[in-house]
């Protein structure tokens, strides 16, 4: 840090050393309190977004060691998804309201308390219990580690602090199933959770000593708090997450739970919009919206979401599924592409100020769309060679796009308008790959049925293909012993079964089109979205309060 940067007064986080530790104060003094910081923040954002796909891969040893049903554990994924989704729109209020450092503090100690409680949970009710505090404590951690980071930079290193930022957190997502496979398999399901203690503790011993102290004048406890607006959030979000959750094993809107839930997010987000735009001081400024750029960023960030997250759901899925990979296995596959990247950070750290953020966003579009048309290729012979670039390009895409969308969306609003702006982006994009994750879960059911009424028509007595088939495996199994009516099932069963495979790999083909059809579709929005900010303060502003580019790297 430079001389003028660090000198008291300048504005950035961090740079007055009345609100340092001794500690904290020596790092300044050296130059390097802002990197110091940008560690302490990116081990907390870390540990959260490891933290949200981590559980997936235990979730049937958590099932049967507590004895709980598939539909009952998968209640550990979807309480924490609905916690988190609630608090990510009010984490720029809560800041505002308790102080940056105290919040963040509270969220990380909180976290870090919470996975405690998870590891030592001995019935399915307590988990659930405390992967709520997860999500609550959780959702505050990704959204303002980001800004904190952002703050202690000048405004021409903030682009290069965002990917420095991205090199640690874009780990979570790749890490995190790899993480939990290797730790249920040797050591129990249990310390997927309490490996969070160690790096918890450090984490919060970081921040304690190396951010600043909260400035008793940027603190307001006694603003009004909006319980109304909050109360109908948190019902409305709440049970639209638990709908796309769960609809789908509940065949959706055949279910009248999965209806009362439709029905709770309705009311609940009708009240909640009314609320806000009609009170003086809101818990979350929808006004926001009256901005061209904020609305196509918000529908462009839920669109990402639904691809690009649809694409790493998707893609374990089948080669466990279908190539017969362990959980470590399939989380293996995705390193490529989070360290593809990784190196993209870097690259857009340098390039970031040269290029225009809605050209980086189309390319990152046309080459996700590539991904997709890449991966409908593949088949019951598809191994993880055949993966590693459709792989490596959605991880280039993501950058691409996740990173510069950010300015194009947030860089025109006015200063005043950005961190209400970056909730509601924010809260978007983790909808968005809600209702991905959840369209995918239903179209593949769908599109695997409607294939295989297609391949089963084609199979019948006056199919010569079929009948050659059929009796050439009934003849080998007559070989080894087997009688006549049953190794005439047992063929019968084997096409069965090939039937099935082929209709789910026409299924996924199917999916991995719909998502390069959408990402195409999607590239008109980029006229809504700012253009090329004219100074590069504008850009930091918008950045310093972005909460979304941590999210993003998933």
């Amino acid at each position: 840090m430079s001389a003028a940067a660090s000198a008291p007064g300048s504005g950035l986080y961090g740079s007055d050393p009345a609100y340092l530790s001794p500690i904290a104060r020596r790092l300044l003094d050296r130059g390097v309190l802002k990197w110091a910081i940008t560690l302490a923040a990116s081990l907390g954002a870390i540990l959260e977004v490891i933290d949200t796909v981590i559980t997936n891969v235990a979730l049937p040893d958590i099932r049967g060691n507590l004895g709980a049903t598939l539909s009952e554990a998968g209640w550990v994924s979807t309480s924490y998804a609905c916690a988190n989704v609630v608090i990510i729109p009010l984490s720029a209020w809560l800041g505002l309201r308790f102080g940056k450092k105290n919040y963040f503090l509270f969220s990380l100690v909180g976290f870090t308390l919470a996975s405690l409680l998870c590891g030592v949970s001995q019935s399915l009710g307590e988990l659930i219990f405390a992967r709520v505090i997860q999500g609550i404590t959780g959702g505050g951690l990704l959204a303002k580690a980001q800004s904190l980071v952002f703050e202690a930079f000048r405004p021409d290193e903030r682009p290069m602090a965002q990917a420095l930022f991205g090199l640690g957190v874009i780990a979570g997502p790749a890490v995190g199933p790899v993480l939990g496979g290797w730790l249920t398999d040797n050591l129990g399901w249990r310390w997927i959770f309490f490996i969070n203690l160690p790096l918890g503790m450090l984490a919060v011993w970081m921040c304690w000593v190396l951010f600043p102290r909260d400035e008793k004048s940027s603190l307001h406890p006694e603003a009004t708090v909006d319980w109304s607006g909050i109360g109908y959030l948190s019902v409305g979000l709440a049970s639209f997450q638990i709908m796309l959750e769960e609809g789908q094993q509940d065949d959706w809107f055949s279910s009248n739970f999965i209806l009362s839930t439709a029905i709770a997010s309705v009311i609940g987000l009708g009240l909640f919009v009314h609320r806000e735009l009609t009170t003086e001081h809101p818990a979350v400024d929808l006004r926001i919206l009256r901005f061209p750029s904020m609305i196509g960023g918000s529908i462009y960030s839920a669109i990402l979401g639904m691809g690009l997250y649809g694409i790493m759901f998707a893609v374990p899925i089948f080669v466990q599924d279908f190539l017969h990979y362990t959980a470590l296995q399939s989380g293996e596959i995705l390193v490529p592409g989070a360290l593809a990247s990784a190196l993209t950070m870097v690259v857009y750290g340098r390039v970031a100020s040269r290029m225009p953020p809605r050209l980086l966003i189309a390319m990152g579009a046309l080459l996700t769309a590539g991904t997709g048309v890449m991966l409908m290729g593949i088949n019951p012979g598809t191994g993880a060679g055949d993966l590693f670039w459709p792989l490596v390009f959605r991880g280039l895409g993501s950058v691409m796009m996740f990173m510069p969308l950010s300015i194009a969306t947030l860089g025109p609003l006015p200063k005043k308008d950005i961190p209400a702006g970056a909730g509601i982006y924010s809260l978007t994009r983790q909808l968005g790959s809600s209702i991905g994750i959840a369209l995918i879960t239903t179209m593949l059911a769908r599109r695997l049925s409607v294939h295989r009424t297609i391949l089963v028509a084609k199979v019948t007595a006056f199919s010569q293909a079929a009948s050659d088939r059929i009796e050439s495996v009934a003849a080998g199994l007559a070989r080894h012993g087997a009688s006549p009516m049953a190794a005439h099932q047992a063929a019968m069963g084997m096409v069965d079964r090939s039937i099935n495979g082929q209709a789910a790999v026409l299924a996924y083909s199917d999916i991995f089109f719909y998502v390069a059809v959408l990402f195409v579709a999607s590239i008109p929005l980029i006229f809504l979205l700012g253009k090329k900010t004219a100074t590069p303060a504008r850009k930091a502003d918008a950045a310093a309060h972005e909460e979304e580019a941590a999210a993003a790297v998933h």
